[in-house]
């Protein structure tokens, strides 16, 4: 698979696919919309002590070395499984600037460290589950986790993941009141989520985006 790095202009680095002519993150700033979109409008709004996150999308881990930032700093405990169907080579993960940036070198060796397809203990207290696969085939108990992260690449590159098929099974997995934070706004996956029972709320974007959205199950 033919990837590149660029730089974002917050300094962050980011990958790009020519193929699918997409990047892992905005070029705006890949730690900066993040930051803003999956822990300031998802993680920080989950008042628990023990948080239970799924990510669709784990690509380079920089959400899940946010989530741990993050946790430490709140003294909350994850539980934190993520999915990728396509996981990047450490060759590629080399060229990313997260850990220097976050000053998080051991928790990113570790993080990229722990074996797919099984819950590894993860940083202390927490623990975490990388599944290698699609959405759809993964495990997981109904009214189970409490924040999702929809990470996926845009509906103009991958439609079908943005679909009612793959909203059905985040809202199964997701407990009463649980969040799905995303840096997406289309209208079709707004009214997607919206026929599954999801109040949907259309906030400020992160730079370089007019809107992101957050929805709650009702």
């Amino acid at each position: 698979m033919n990837i590149e790095t660029r730089q974002c202009k917050d300094g962050s680095m980011t990958l790009y696919l020519p193929d699918l002519d997409e990047t892992y993150h905005s070029l705006h700033g890949a730690i900066t919309e993040s930051q803003y979109v999956y822990i300031q409008e998802g993680l920080a709004r989950i008042d628990s002590d023990k948080v239970a996150i799924l990510e669709f999308g784990f690509g380079t881990g920089l959400n899940a070395l946010l989530s741990l930032k993050h946790a430490a700093s709140t003294k909350q405990t994850l539980s934190y499984c993520t999915v990728e169907k396509f996981p990047l080579q450490p060759a590629q993960l080399d060229t990313l600037n997260y850990a220097e940036s976050l000053e998080l070198f051991g928790e990113w060796k570790r993080l990229h460290e722990l074996v797919w397809n099984s819950w590894e203990a993860w940083e202390m207290a927490h623990r975490c589950y990388k599944w290698q696969g699609d959405f759809l085939e993964l495990d997981l108990p109904a009214n189970s986790i409490d924040l999702i992260y929809y990470d996926a690449f845009a509906p103009s590159k991958q439609n079908e993941v943005w679909s009612t098929e793959y909203l059905t099974k985040a809202a199964e997995v997701l407990k009463p009141t649980g969040l799905l934070v995303t840096y997406c706004a289309q209208g079709q996956f707004r009214r997607n989520l919206e026929a599954l029972g999801f109040e949907v709320s259309r906030l400020p974007g992160p730079p370089g985006k007019k809107e992101m959205i957050r929805a709650q199950l009702k």
